[in-house]
């Protein structure tokens, strides 16, 4: 271990460093000027510092003060020698963070005791340091590897729930990034746009629970059948509801409020306003306005400008105002997304209706 001598005494200097050189695993660094000791500082951390007091240039205290001041070197102890044996001189270099006192003449015995109690307490404090270092490593691996599972795992969900739903993938990585769009513009944050777009997808993972004969029926559903396909934002939630892993806990949230309506005429639970948890309220607006302008074998698309005119006509009944301007502010990059995330299905035809 390293220890670095200050003391403009030459003889000083040559005493204290046979005094380290005894010590078992020590070696002594010398320096008679201060102004260098600080300069070698600069690209070293010593194991501990011992330093004269009275020096010129820089007094002892002038150097602790640098010394501290420096972010690496906090935890080095440092050991004053003076002659001096006022209290205010003491009292100033604790104060300056000074970790022991020894007075001059030194005693070999003790000097070597107490830096093998500091080196001791220095390796103490570098252990726990690492130790802290390699745990909170370790916890951040863990922590990653929980959340590429958890990614993985919606991703597979959502998967399984495509084979369900008659509707595209494309649209589900459409409606996706709208949904991040309109986070990010609302300025709800990057993190909760980026967790927002992963969620999204699974908003109709309840429709594994609904019969084919409903789920993929061409024509429109009589009341009787709309009742049962209502059902599939519970069966989502419920499919989803008290998982540890937030991005399931989020996709559960969109799953049983997606079809809410901000004045209450929606379901599953007639929610109005800002009682719809916000995940919900941004992806009604993504979803509905890709299940407008995306072709089904039983519909055709409608334009980008007609579904716009539909969405505006339905802000504060439908969708949030504040969310959709969000959307709609942003108009070019709506277009883009559509464009490239186009669906691979043929035109509608009047003659296949």
């Amino acid at each position: 271990m390293n220890i670095l001598i200050v003391d403009d005494d030459r003889t000083n200097l040559l005493i204290m460093a046979a005094i380290v050189r005894r010590m078992d695993d020590a070696e002594p660094v010398t320096m008679s000027n201060p102004l260098d000791a600080v300069e070698w500082l600069r690209g070293n951390e010593p194991d501990l510092i011992l330093l004269d007091q009275m020096m010129p240039e820089m007094d002892g205290i002038d150097l602790l003060r640098r010394i501290r001041d420096d972010a690496r070197l906090d935890t080095v102890p440092v050991v004053m020698i003076t002659a001096n044996t006022a209290v205010d001189i003491r009292v100033r270099a604790l104060d300056e963070g000074c970790s022991d006192f020894l007075t001059k003449p030194v005693v070999v015995p003790e000097v070597q005791a107490r830096l093998r109690n500091l080196l001791a307490l220095r390796q103490s404090r570098a252990l726990l340091r690492d130790r802290a270092a390699l745990l909170a490593a370790e916890v951040e691996r863990v922590t990653a590897a929980l959340q590429r599972q958890g990614k993985e795992l919606v991703s597979r969900l959502s998967r399984a729930a495509e084979y369900r739903d008659p509707e595209t993938g494309a649209h589900i990585e459409r409606m996706a990034l709208y949904s991040r769009l309109i986070a990010e513009v609302a300025g709800c944050g990057g993190a909760f746009a980026w967790e927002l777009m992963k969620a999204a997808p699974m908003h109709d993972i309840g429709k594994i629970g609904i019969p084919d004969m409903i789920l993929l029926k061409p024509g429109r559903l009589t009341p009787e059948e709309m009742t049962v396909m209502r059902q599939h934002a519970t069966i989502g939630h419920r499919i989803l509801a008290d998982s540890d892993i937030p991005l399931l806990r989020l996709a559960s949230e969109i799953a049983v409020s997606h079809h809410e309506k901000f004045d209450g005429s929606g379901y599953p639970n007639r929610l109005s306003g800002t009682a719809i948890p916000l995940s919900g309220r941004i992806v009604a607006i993504a979803d509905v306005f890709d299940a407008l302008t995306s072709t089904r074998p039983y519909k055709r698309s409608w334009t980008l400008e007609e579904a716009r005119a539909f969405m505006v006509e339905n802000s504060g009944r439908h969708f949030d105002p504040s969310l959709l301007d969000a959307f709609l502010s942003r108009w070019d990059e709506v277009c883009r997304i559509h464009r490239e995330n186009a669906d691979e299905l043929p035109e509608f035809t009047p003659e296949e209706a």
